[in-house]
Order: C-alpha cells, then structure tokens, then sequence
C-alpha cells in the first residue's frame, strides 16, 4: 500500500480514537507506524508527536465549545507535560529502539489490564 494512504488511514484511526478517549498518538500511531510504515520505534515516537499536536489542536476546539474542557485543570497539566516532554525528548536519542519498543509494550501492558478492571 502507497505510504501516504497508510499514513492517513492510520490518521483516521488515531483522530477517532484521541476524539473518543483521550489517546491515539502512542496507543495508535506508534505501533502502526512501526508495524505497517516500517519506522524505526524512536522516529515513529516523534513522528506521532507531531501528528498529535494537529489533532489535539482540532479535537480541543471542538471539546472547548462543546463545553468539556476544565481549564484549571487542563493548564496547569499541559504546562508540566510540556516541560517535561521537552526534557524527555533528550533522552530519547540515548535510547535504544529495542528498549524504548520494551517501554513502550510494558506501559500498554501494565495501563490495559488496569483499565480492564476499572469500573
């Protein structure tokens, strides 16, 4: 399949999911980018990043006039993530691929059997 399809499909899916639950760079994208677009683990980490931005920007006006957005919360917590991700970005040209992907699977692993019995 032609790479710029792929790439929006995986697009369509991860929109739909971030718009539903709050997620789709990591949980999306990155593994369909490694999967299906043959990306090295830390390029398809930063690749989605970008993507995220895009539709965290569309889904966020959209979520502000319908109302959801908890501003005092939201502020405070983008702030942190966004110095934070500034400085973790560094870390990741010392990683591996292999273990940033071993990271990456244990975080999925441990977050989808908490949710799975979560009320």
């Amino acid at each position: 399949m032609n790479p710029s399809l792929t790439a929006i499909l995986i697009g369509i899916a991860a929109g739909a999911v971030a718009a539903l639950c709050g997620l789709g760079g990591g949980i999306i994208m990155v593994p369909l980018f490694v999967l299906l677009l043959a990306l090295p683990q830390k390029t398809a980490v930063a690749t989605s990043l970008v993507a995220v931005v895009l539709a965290a920007l569309a889904a966020s006006l959209k979520n502000h006039a319908n109302g959801f957005i908890r501003w005092e919360i939201a502020i405070p917590t983008g702030i942190a993530a966004a110095v934070t991700a500034w400085i973790s970005a560094d870390a990741l040209k010392h990683l591996e691929n292999a273990t940033l992907t071993r990271i990456f699977a244990i975080i999925m692993i441990v977050v989808g059997i908490r949710m799975l019995w979560m009320k």
